[in-house]
């Protein structure tokens, strides 16, 4: 089992960046892959980024230049950098991981999902 502990979230406006940090705990997650999804109200939940054990990388095109995801193994803990940031952004943000990567990004083939964490941008 592993527990997923998403922060970070918060109010922000147009223009600006936020920090997101989901910590594992109970097993290692460093073997992995470790997603970033987020949720609007009314829209389905869709991958923002994903990163596996190996270090590939994926980005939704919306997302593409302003975002960056990342690891610490040792911290058993992966980051969301989130610049640029547009209303349109706004969403609850969950980390997930994937023990054997079968889900391929598929939400709904990740293995475990932290309770998210509501990233907000004003115009």
């Amino acid at each position: 089992q592993v527990q997923l502990v998403e922060s970070g979230g918060g109010l922000v406006q147009a223009g600006g960046s936020l920090r997101l940090s989901c910590a594992a705990s109970g097993r290692t997650a460093s073997g992995y892959a470790m997603g970033w999804f987020r949720q609007a109200p009314g829209a389905q939940r869709e991958l923002v980024a994903g990163i596996t054990s190996g270090g590939s990388i994926n980005y939704a095109d919306s997302v593409k230049g302003r975002f960056t995801i990342s690891r610490d193994n040792a911290k058993n803990t992966v980051y969301l950098q989130m610049n640029s940031l547009k209303p349109e952004d706004t969403a609850i943000y969950y980390c997930a991981a994937d023990a054997r990567f079968l889900s391929r990004w598929s939400a709904s083939g990740m293995d475990y999902w932290g309770k998210g964490t509501l990233v907000t941008v004003s115009s």
